[in-house]
């Protein structure tokens, strides 16, 4: 399998690309998402995941996609799955010859 680089969680590039820049309060963000300050907190410290309906909420607070948000979401949770499952003790079930997908 191939290693994936360390891609930003959303909330950094939520932080980074929107928020900084644009000199908006975390209250304000918070208000127009329709979430508590410490949700946003969360999110953009990393603790946090993108979930669809924050994608939706951040798309039109931002004039970007749902899509932006879950791939940015899914490309972070993939590089962290590869590097922990460096780790994982696992016994193949197929042998290799038959497999198909990779």
């Amino acid at each position: 399998m191939s290693r994936m680089h360390s891609p930003a969680h959303p909330g950094q590039i939520l932080e980074e690309l929107y928020i900084k820049p644009h000199q908006l309060a975390i209250t304000e963000v918070a208000g127009a998402l329709g979430i508590a300050r410490k949700n946003l907190y969360a999110i953009l410290k990393g603790d946090y995941a993108i979930s669809v309906e924050m994608a939706f909420k951040l798309s039109k607070a931002f004039d970007t996609t749902p899509e932006f948000w879950l791939q940015a979401q899914l490309h972070f949770d993939l590089a962290k799955g590869y590097k922990e499952s460096a780790s994982m003790k696992i016994k193949s079930l197929i042998p290799k010859s038959t497999k198909n997908i990779k």
